[in-house]
């Protein structure tokens, strides 16, 4: 098996265990953060009614004017555009969904800048 494939699996394995005690409700909704090597994207879900509130990413127009958008820098810029979209739609708090990620660089990053603009997780 490839090391790529491996890693993937690992990171499956975690997200179930993790999605088994973190759930959105719709005062509280997940805020859930996917990394790929060249992106970042955040969703505010409420799983009661399986809807997307707010979303941002760095293929957003917010992130245009970045030079590299997979690196800690876009990734701040990413959790402070969510918690804005958040905060505009009467959403203060979140529970957090790394979504089987490791915490730590860029999911770090994007959880402390969200917090930082207003968020409660």
């Amino acid at each position: 098996m490839a090391k790529t494939a491996i890693k993937t699996i690992t990171r499956l394995k975690r997200q179930v265990r993790v999605r088994r005690k973190v759930r959105g409700t719709t005062i509280r909704p997940r805020l859930n953060v996917f990394k790929s090597a060249q992106h970042i994207y955040a969703q505010i879900i409420d799983d009661t009614n399986g809807t997307t509130l707010v979303a941002a990413s760095t293929l957003s127009d917010a992130a245009k004017d970045l030079s590299n958008t997979g690196n800690v820098t876009a990734a701040q810029l990413v959790g402070k555009e969510v918690a804005r979209l958040a905060l505009a739609k009467g959403i203060s708090s979140v529970v957090f969904d790394r979504n089987g990620f490791l915490y730590h660089g860029r999911i770090k990053a994007l959880a402390d800048s969200a917090r930082e603009s207003g968020l409660n997780f």
